[in-house]
């Protein structure tokens, strides 16, 4: 069954084109080195620029967890640290209908 992940994000005013950066370097990663990430989004608020959400699909739990321990995720959180105003709302999603 496959798991959503919804992680809001929110960036320090100024710093939202390095976050995009290292957004962007992190999907390309992801697409060439996890087969079990479904999807993998990054999102900008149109109405706050500061804030960003990725939404995250991964064939199932050991596609999630297997995620969480690479070291390109390791990696962008190192990046992305300093740039965050807070920490990421994280909301893990169990699929109940589809169309």
């Amino acid at each position: 069954m496959p798991i959503t992940v919804i992680a809001k994000l929110k960036v320090q005013p100024g710093k939202e084109a390095e976050f995009e950066a290292a957004g962007k370097e992190m999907i390309a990663t992801v697409k060439t080195a996890e087969p079990g990430t479904l999807a993998y989004i990054l999102h900008k608020n149109t109405k706050d620029p500061t804030e960003f959400t990725y939404y995250e699909v991964y064939q199932d739990q050991a596609a999630l967890d297997a995620h969480g321990k690479t070291d390109h995720m390791k990696k962008f959180g190192g990046k992305i640290g300093a740039l965050l105003a807070g920490r990421p709302e994280i909301a893990v999603l169990a699929e109940v209908a589809r169309k």
